[in-house]
């Protein structure tokens, strides 16, 4: 899914649920557990598509993480997104893709980083809650070799329940 259409929903959230103007913005450039000084984290897996540019060959995965740096300074908000990437275990040398959430899971995945950031950023109490995202059918195993996030040790992949790993 195209950047764009990030954006566009995250500001239909932003808009209906903050009180300050934010805006998504993405960064290769963030590490995780490396947030700048005022910065909070938040990391979560989705599932996704991904799609080798070599070969072509696609391939489902319920173990995307998405890693979001947010920080709220003078009544505006900024997150820095970095979607972790796969890569083709078909291809030697493949590159590392980026991957494709369907509209269902991109919903879900930004309504609970905005639940993230009224409780990091403005400090409310929303409990706990829990939304899953819509799992896809995979047929082979998690390979953590392929995995960018596993390579950053942030991968959970213990478990492939299909439920978020929270930072």
């Amino acid at each position: 899914m195209a950047q764009s259409e990030w954006t566009r929903i995250f500001q239909i959230a932003a808009s209906n649920n903050l009180r300050d103007p934010w805006h998504l913005e993405f960064d290769d450039n963030i590490d995780p557990n490396q947030p700048n000084v005022g910065w909070k984290q938040y990391i979560r897996n989705t599932s996704a598509w991904f799609q080798c540019t070599q070969c072509r060959r696609k391939w489902p995965s319920n173990r995307v993480m998405v890693l979001f740096h947010m920080n709220l300074m003078n009544g505006q908000g900024v997150v820095k997104v970095r979607p972790l990437r796969q890569n083709c275990k078909s291809c030697p040398a493949a590159p590392m893709e980026m991957p494709s959430v369907d509209p269902e899971n991109l919903t879900i995945l930004l309504d609970v980083l905005i639940e993230k950031i009224r409780i990091k950023c403005y400090h409310e109490d929303l409990g706990q809650s829990n939304k899953p995202f819509t799992s896809l059918d995979v047929k082979s195993p998690h390979e953590p070799s392929h995995c960018e996030a596993c390579l950053k040790g942030i991968c959970d992949n213990a478990a492939n329940n299909g439920f978020k790993k929270n930072f």
